[in-house]
């Protein structure tokens, strides 16, 4: 059986993220997974923003991820545990854009199961060994090394076994070039199994267990054991051998320990909390995740709180050991499932919930008045550091990645009248949830738009050079006249081009090396770099009617059906070619393509009749102008574009393409023999109801082809496949590529009286989104039958309502003032002043946590289009909405009555509402 499915939209959450140097150059790039999918990033070193290289469904669940990197290696593979019951390792081929399968070894049975091995990785620092750890018991090694063609190899698996075990962590500890040593966090519950009175549970201690791989016996032994007093849930690995004293930091609840073998003592220093927190103090605070940035010279870790309080945590040392931790309030951010250090100065933040941050890293925090926490600092034991969260100073937001993770409602409806149906979803968890509105389309920005004297009919872009690289004019046709546009810092109207102004234009281009050509109804204008012109006119009282150009060739086709062919010569003049050709029909489209690298000129012309057929015509001179294939139409064709889409990024070709748009609204890709000039294998879509004009562009490198029917589509070629998605922007009329050094490619087109220089981002996305932002999790909501306004009913567990945060704000103030000595009134005044006054929001600094059983609930409606509210019932606390309907009772005149359930739970002693 063969089941079909379509993905509308690829997985938005990540589970992992690494990085490393795959590509083998200098980026630095991410691998990320979002369930299924392994995705490479690169963010640009110049602009911040994030590109996305690659994207491979594995059609398996990714449950871990790491980078490793051989002894001596220039660049990263990837380590992958899966739900396959395979360890695979990959390496990503940037000649190929796709990931090449290095090793693929079958250690147990397929699925998520608690004793085959895959939840957990661990690399040794040095790439000789990783360790593959299941839930429970299970625990292989492999030995990594290489060939004597330097090819990765791996080993048989080594066991390192355990019975009634559960495992919480596990890391590869630095030791240098010693034997590869590593750490486990897990719990032996085999007293607890066989107690029916349940005590032993209750007394059972966590421990840190370190695993040593002997490379001489080709053995892992369990080298050493020892009990934890706090539950600790994740491991941070020292840098060690000559870069630091090895060992491990143990996070735990309250607490962060660092641990080493030997004479090294353990360290202990309290996790800081947030002073004036409207938590519950009792509540105890937890690292989620890390990063560690090593240099030659130096090392320290990022460490995130539950809250998203980033805190940088150093090592002070006395030769080989640890004497003190330090930490120091860094910044606050989103929660991560993963935060990666690039060595361009990048920190990755992939959100547990909601969308993903690219921030630079503008300062180290050395500097600044934030105070520094210390393990040596004297505390009573059960006290900690208290610091106060602010907004951003070390970290500044260069980029951001979109995410839906988690989607708990959705709605296909069109309330914005745009005949194509939008998709409106809830996402997101607490106060960082949000309304989407999903279009499809690609997402387009808008750089400028300026009026025009006139309604253009055609517009083109031309460089001075042809090793420019950026273009140098913007040409815009009008009825009677031509308009020509210099491009710099601003876009400026010049009249010095050698561009004849008093004609509409046909065609323009970029002739040889440093020539332009203007191709207008009564000739030929060949401006040459120096100014000189060469003028060919139209032959009688005929004139050129449609035209095809390219950088060293022009095509003409005069009124009643013949076409003139040009060719430039390697002096830089353009010849006409002797012989001309008769069309059975009148000419309607004509489309050459560009002259392949080291090539002296494109072999076809595509024309199409009024007979509704395309033929290619050759361009070889041993047979130019004859006939080579032919194909009918099924109606009349509006305009033709050979492009070559699927080439590699270093210059090789790959394969060309015919495309038709038709009168109809209708657009035909056709494959075009780069041989014999035959044409197979024509692909159909519907664009729209208007006839489809088609305009030849660049993007990522490539060419690509702009449709406009009814709607714009964009025809491209993207991470190893063609994409055709419409342009989520008005109807446009003519188009062509536009680059500058502020949009390298975008697009100038026209619509009505305006010319728009746009920018299309985001490629390979099927939809661009519009976001509201929401206050506590969105539970359900309903279209209101009659106005198409949302109704949305949000809770949240463990939260407060506005009115009892802000009691509990102001009884917080009464008690500073209160604890106040009577010198110290005035402080403490401002103290409670400056408490009551700051501003941090909790879509960025995270809702306070009320306790069990505390629920907090919204009952909005909002315009779908504009994301306005137009009215809000906020519920008292502890009345928690969990559904809602339209009904329409008989009595009530057949009027749509909302229907809310909710639960009323009772309010602990010391609330009120």
């Amino acid at each position: 059986m063969h089941l079909y499915n379509l993905t509308l939209q690829r997985a938005t959450g990540i589970t992992h993220a690494t990085h490393g140097n795959f590509s083998g150059s200098k980026l630095q790039e991410i691998v990320v997974s979002r369930g299924k999918i392994l995705e490479i990033l690169r963010p640009d070193p110049n602009t911040g923003k994030v590109i996305t290289l690659l994207s491979v469904e594995i059609f398996g669940v990714v449950r871990s991820l790491m980078a490793f990197r051989l002894t001596g290696g220039s660049k990263d593979y990837i380590i992958v545990g899966s739900d396959s019951g395979r360890i695979v390792i990959l390496e990503y081929n940037p000649t190929k854009n796709a990931f090449d399968k290095v090793h693929q070894e079958t250690f147990g049975k397929s699925g998520c199961r608690r004793i085959v091995p895959g939840q957990y990785l661990a690399i040794d620092p040095k790439g000789r060994a990783v360790m593959i750890g299941a839930v429970e018991k299970q625990k292989l090694v492999y030995i990594l090394n290489r060939d004597a063609q330097a090819r990765l190899t791996i080993s048989s698996p080594l066991e390192a076994h355990k019975s009634n075990t559960f495992v919480y962590h596990l890391v590869g500890v630095d030791v240098g070039f010693e034997n590869p040593m590593f750490a486990c966090l897990e719990m032996d519950y085999e007293e607890a199994d066989i107690d029916p009175s349940g005590d032993a549970a209750q007394n059972t201690k966590q421990a840190i267990t370190f695993y040593e791989l002997d490379l001489g016996l080709n053995h892992v032994v369990r080298k050493y054991s020892e009990s934890l007093d706090e539950h600790a849930n994740f491991l941070i690995t020292v840098p060690g051998g000559s870069d630091g004293p090895s060992g491990v930091l143990i996070c735990s609840e309250n607490y962060i320990t660092y641990k080493n073998l030997g004479d090294q003592p353990d360290i202990r220093c309290p996790i800081p909390r947030r002073r004036n927190d409207l938590d519950d103090p009792e509540r105890g605070m937890i690292f989620v995740c890390s990063a560690t940035h090593k240099t030659k010279s130096m090392f320290f870790f990022l460490a995130q709180t539950e809250q998203g309080d980033i805190f940088k945590i150093t090592l002070e040392l006395d030769e080989d050991m640890v004497t003190e931790i330090k930490l120091k309030y860094f910044d606050t951010t989103p929660v991560a499932t993963a935060m990666c250090v690039l060595k361009t100065g990048f920190l990755f933040i992939s959100s547990e919930f909601g969308n993903h941050y690219l921030y630079q890293i503008a300062h180290l925090g050395d500097d600044d008045d934030e105070p520094e926490f210390s393990s040596a600092m004297p505390l009573e034991e059960g006290d900690t550091f208290f610091f106060a969260p602010r907004h951003l100073r070390n970290l500044l937001l260069v980029d951001e990645m979109e995410s839906l993770s988690p989607i708990i409602n959705c709605q296909v409806a069109d309330l914005a009248n745009e005949d194509t149906p939008q998709l409106y979803m809830c996402c997101g968890r607490g106060p960082r949830s949000s309304l989407r509105v999903l279009r499809h389309g690609l997402e387009v920005s808008e750089m400028a738009v300026s009026e025009l004297p006139g309604n253009p009919n055609a517009v083109w872009t031309v460089k001075r050079r042809a090793d420019d690289e950026f273009d140098s004019y913007i040409i815009v046709s009008f009825v009677n006249a031509t308009l020509v546009l210099s491009i710099g810092e601003t876009v400026e109207e010049v009249t010095d081009s050698g561009f004849l102004g008093t004609t509409p234009t046909l065609a323009c281009y970029t002739l040889g090396e440093d020539a332009l050509v203007q191709i207008y109804p009564d000739g030929i204008r060949h401006i040459r770099a120096d100014k000189r012109v060469n003028e060919w006119k139209a032959p009688g009282k005929r004139s050129i009617f449609r035209c095809a150009v390219n950088a060293r060739q022009v095509v003409i086709a005069l009124t009643g059906g013949e076409l003139v062919y040009f060719e430039m010569d390697p002096t830089g003049q353009l010849n006409e070619y002797t012989e001309r050709r008769e069309m059975p029909a009148d000419v309607i489209c004509m489309s050459i393509g560009s002259v392949p690298q080291g090539e002296q000129r494109s072999r076809f012309l595509a024309v199409g009749l009024a007979d509704s057929t395309v033929r290619i015509i050759s361009l070889d001179p041993s047979d130019c102008l004859s006939p080579l294939s032919m194909q009918a139409l099924p109606a009349l064709p509006e305009s033709l574009c050979i492009v070559d889409m699927g080439g590699s990024e270093d210059g090789q070709s790959g394969t060309l393409y015919l495309n038709i748009g038709l009168q109809n609204g209708v657009l035909l890709r056709t494959v075009l023999d780069s041989v014999t000039g035959d044409l197979a294998d024509t692909r159909t879509r519907y664009l729209g109801s208007r006839p489809v004009k088609l305009f030849r562009i660049r993007m990522q490198g490539g060419e690509a082809v702009l449709a406009m029917s009814s709607r714009s589509w964009m025809s491209y070629y993207f991470q190893n496949r063609f994409h055709l998605t419409p342009l989520s922007y008005e109807s446009l009329e003519y188009a062509a590529g536009f680059s500058s050094e502020q949009c390298p490619e975008g697009v100038v087109a026209i619509s009505t009286n305006t010319l728009r220089i746009l920018a299309i981002e985001k490629l390979g996305a099927v939809f661009n989104q519009m976001s509201f932002p929401l206050e506590y999790t969105p539970k359900k909501f309903v279209i209101h039958p009659d106005t198409g306004k949302l109704v949305i009913i949000e809770t949240d567990h463990n939260a407060y309502t506005e009115d009892i945060k802000r009691q509990r704000r102001i009884q917080m103030a009464e008690e500073m003032k209160e604890a106040a000595g009577p010198d110290e009134q005035e402080l403490a005044q401002e103290m409670a002043d400056a408490f009551l006054n700051e501003d941090l929001p909790d879509s960025i600094f995270g809702a306070p946590k009320a306790g069990p059983g505390m629920w907090a609930s919204i009952v909005r409606i909002m315009d779908p289009i504009e994301g306005k509210t137009s009215f809000i019932h906020r519920f008292d606390q502890n009345e928690a909405a969990v559904s809602l309907a339209y009904c329409k009772f008989s009595i009530q005149h057949r009027a749509a009555i909302l229907v809310i359930m909710f639960v009323y739970r009772q309010l602990p002693e010391g609330f009120s509402n």
